[in-house]
Formats: structure tokens, sequence, C-alpha cells
């Protein structure tokens, strides 16, 4: 009887917005910082707070022939900055070294990011890749799953045998990526050995042309898809994540074949060359704070019409932002918009000032009072406290169904005819439970306003429909407008910032192929 085959298992994320504060060690223990028998046991809860991806490929290995999973650590955060130098060499020590403990190893798999930036390492995730390879050698199976919004590096595509990207935003389908990882894993054990291909573009989709159930990057998926067969494997286009501000920024094509290198490198030219002559499509239209408030006061005036959902797309802490600038909310305030809901806001002073103070309180709410960030400017307004908890639920709609999420202690404050859900861990409103659990009825509300960019749409599609979503054009971190980000890093020329520039994609010959 054949011996089970030993696959490691990690997990690294971290979507590094060039310009916001260093995401520290502190911000991922308060995720999922878990390592060997802990990873485990938080897998096999019914809830865990461990990477999607991971629970998919340990799901589908189960379900076939014994096998025998290595938990090494994994460790996650919410987007950030630039991460701390010390605390991502830790991350790699502590996977490194459950591999050596564990070795001969027959595969490994990570459920990685894929935008991640350090102070000092501008790419980690090839970094990771890479010690792993020199541990295991060329022959072992080393497969990952990426975000969409990955920024990939050639070094990323050598070390790995596949990568394979999320084809849905939001982000639904991780657990499914992980188990596609697992059907070629299974086939890799069995002697297959694939090429992939891959193509960077000079081009950064604004974020909010990203969605991927309809628009130009829809298109680009089903395009992409349907070279799938009996010989492409996987396709994954992933637009990279704009606010990266790094050399590796921008939309790359990555094909994996079963046994044919040049079939691989001829649907990445093809692909490339696609998209990049549907790149005038890729545009941003937003709604002014003033039309947004406007259209706010109408819709808590007069039931009759719809409710309606404003995103602040520029504070979206699922991008980097940091979840508690105040402009729609003084805007609202001060028009004196009725019915309507805004959250998060990331203020962990105020909340505990809040849950201090206790239900029913009234008092003068301070909105950061400890911020530096130039567009978290401070905001003043009675208050009065609605409700109070510790911020623990687990998800129940899109990208955090069935997760383990934390808030912190939440508080829900009264402002005229505004609610406010203010928070202590920063994270961006993509779950119906993270009011709900403070007693807001959402279809009782006439506006909410969602500090995220694109994943609330997966959260509350069953309430919003997309004629019914507003995003604003405020001042933010995770601004869409990319003319205005201070870009330091990024490649140029690179479309749209260089909306004149020529680019020829590459023939099928000249397109990079790894295997």
């Amino acid at each position: 009887m054949a011996k089970a085959p030993r696959i490691a298992l990690g997990g690294f994320m971290l979507e590094s917005n060039g310009h916001a504060p260093v995401a520290t060690k502190a911000e991922f223990q308060a995720a999922c910082w878990l390592e060997g028998a802990e990873l485990a046991a938080d897998l096999a809860t019914p809830a865990p707070r461990g990477p999607t991806g991971l629970s998919g490929f340990v799901k589908a290995m189960d379900a076939g022939r014994p096998w025998e999973p290595v938990y090494t650590f994994a460790a996650t955060a919410g987007a950030s900055g630039n991460m701390e130098q010390s605390a991502f060499d830790e991350v790699c020590e502590r996977i490194t070294a459950g591999i050596r403990a564990a070795m001969p190893v027959d595969g490994v798999f990570l459920a990685l990011h894929g935008a991640a930036t350090a102070t000092v390492d501008r790419d980690p995730d090839g970094t990771l890749l890479r010690l792993v390879r020199e541990i295991v050698g060329p022959d072992v199976p080393v497969l990952a799953t990426l975000d969409l919004h990955t920024n990939v590096s050639w070094e990323m595509v050598k070390q790995s045998d596949m990568l394979c990207g999320y084809i849905t935003n939001p982000h639904v389908d991780q657990a499914e990526r992980g188990a596609e990882c697992a059907a070629v894993m299974r086939a890799m054990l069995g002697g297959m050995r694939p090429h992939m291909a891959f193509v960077k573009l000079p081009f950064i989709p604004p974020a909010t042309s990203q969605n991927t159930a309809f628009g130009p990057y829809a298109e680009a998926i089903a395009y992409g898809q349907r070279f799938l067969d009996h010989e492409v494997l996987n396709v994954s286009i992933v637009s990279g994540f704009s606010l990266g501000d790094t050399p590796k920024n921008g939309l790359s094509v990555m094909v994996t074949t079963r046994t044919d290198a040049q079939r691989a490198q001829q649907v990445a030219s093809d692909i490339a060359a696609w998209i990049w002559s549907t790149r005038a499509k890729w545009v941003t239209n937003l709604t002014s704070l003033e039309d947004a408030t406007r259209m706010a006061l109408e819709a808590g005036r007069d039931a009759s019409k719809p409710s309606l959902l404003f995103a602040d797309v520029a504070d979206n802490p699922g991008g980097g932002g940091r979840g508690n600038t105040t402009y729609i909310l003084e805007a609202f305030v001060k028009a004196g918009v009725e019915g309507a809901v805004f959250g998060i806001h990331n203020d962990p002073a105020l909340a505990a000032e809040a849950h201090a103070k206790g239900l029913g309180a009234r008092f003068l709410a301070r909105f950061n009072r400890d911020e530096t960030n130039a567009f978290s400017k401070p905001f003043e307004a009675e208050a009065v406290v609605e409700a109070l908890s510790d911020g623990t639920i687990v998800g129940r709609r899109g990208i955090y169904a069935g997760r383990s999420v934390s808030t912190g202690p939440t508080a829900l404050l009264r402002i005229g005819g505004v609610r406010v859900a203010v928070v202590t861990q920063r994270r961006q409103l993509a779950e119906p439970r993270m009011v709900e659990s403070l007693g807001v009825d959402l279809r009782a509300v006439r506006a909410l306003v969602v500090k995220s960019r694109g994943h609330f749409r997966a959260g509350f599609d069953d309430i919003w429909s997309n004629d019914r979503i507003i995003e604003v054009d405020v001042p933010g971190l995770t601004t869409v407008v990319l003319t205005r980000v201070p870009w330091r890093e990024v490649p140029r020329p690179i479309y749209p910032l260089d909306p004149e520039m020529q680019w020829t994609p590459p023939t099928p010959a000249e397109v990079q192929v790894r295997g």
C-alpha cells in the first residue's frame, strides 16, 4: 500500500497600501497568527479565522485518498501598509521551520495574498516562495492561491508550479480555488508537471472597475476562462492592487498547462493582447459628495423612494484605508439626513469611551482625537449610546460567510438621524452582522454608508442591487482616482497614468514560462 503523501500547509495574507501606516505584528495577532496544532484546530472549527483557501484545500484533499497534512504557520491581517520587516522575517522563519522539521514532504500548499510589501523587502511573497523552494527542492510541488488583487512578480512564478488567482470580486471563491489547488496537487503527485506562462501588463485598473459580475473585468475573466480545456489547466487574470505602489504593480496574466509550454505561452499572449485592447473601458465614475448628500436626504424624507447604499471607496480598510474619514458623516449630519447608518468607523478611543459611559449615555463624541493621518480629520457631535457589543461575530454572507470575525469593543452611536457603528479593530463593512449585532434592521435603513470598495456587494446584495449603490467621490488613502495618488515606485510609463503610452503585447515566443 502506497504511503500517504505528506503536504505542508501555510498561509500569509497581507495587502500593502504603499501610502498607509506600517503593518505591525500586532495587527496579524489580532486577526490570525496560528502555528502547528493551533492552526489545525482553528481550521477544524465551524467558523475558523485561518485563510479560507486553506479550508478549501484541506476539505478537497480529505475527500480523496489518505494524506497527511503538516500544519506549519498562518498569518493574516487586513489591508494595511508596508509590513514591519522583523514581523515578515518571523513569518518566513515559522513557515520554513515547520517545513524543515517535517522533511521530507511530498508537496507544499500556501494560501497567499500576493500584494504584500515590507519595510525593506519589496516582494515578500516572492521571498517566501523562494525560501520554501530552497528547502523542498525543484521536484516537490509548490502551489499557492492568490488574491485577485495580487501584484505578481516573476520570482513568485519562478518558484511555484501553479499560482491560482481568485476569479470573483468580491472574493467568494477562495475555498474553490483552494480545492482547485488540491486537484492539481493530486495530479502532480501522480506525475504531472505543469507549465506556467506569465505576462505583466503596464496597466493599473481603477479599483471600481474591477467587479467581476459586470463590466470590463467580468468580460476579461470570461474571455480567459473560455481557454480552459484538456490542456489548459488554469487561467488567472489578476488585476493587481493598484495602491501597492511597487515595481511589480500591474495587471498580470498567468496560464498553466498540463504538458504544453508553448500552449501556455500562446494563450497568455492572446489574453494579454485582448485585455490591452479594452483598456479604455476601465474607467471610474463617482458621485460627488454634494449629490450623494442630496440623494440621502431624499431617501430619508420619502419612504416611497428606494433605500440607497453609499460606498466610501476612498477609505476602504480592505485596501489599507484607516476606516475613519468623516467627510460623508459630517455632510450627512449637517444636512439633517434621516434614517442613515454609517459603518464601520475605526476609532478605538471613541469606542472605549462609549463602553465606559454605558447604554443611553449622552456625550460629546470626538471622532479621530488620536489620529495623525491627514485624511482622518476630527469631527465632534452630540451623541447617544444606543448599543454596545464585544464585536465578535460569525459572518453569514459574502467574503466573511462562516468565518469568525472581530471588530473588538463596538458601539452604536446616534447623532440626529444618523447612527454610527464605532469599532476598535479596523475592518471594512462587508458583513451584515457587523451592524445587525447592534440591533440595526438593515431593511428599515434608508441610507447605508459602508467603508468598503467592493466586498460589500456580496454582503448586502439581497437588499441593495447595483442600481441602488452610489460610489462617493471623497478623499482618502484608497482613492480610485489614480491621478491623486503620490506615486513613488510604480513603473512608468503605465496606463492610465500615462494615457498616450505605447506598448506592444509579447508574442507567444516572448512570453516568460516556468516549467
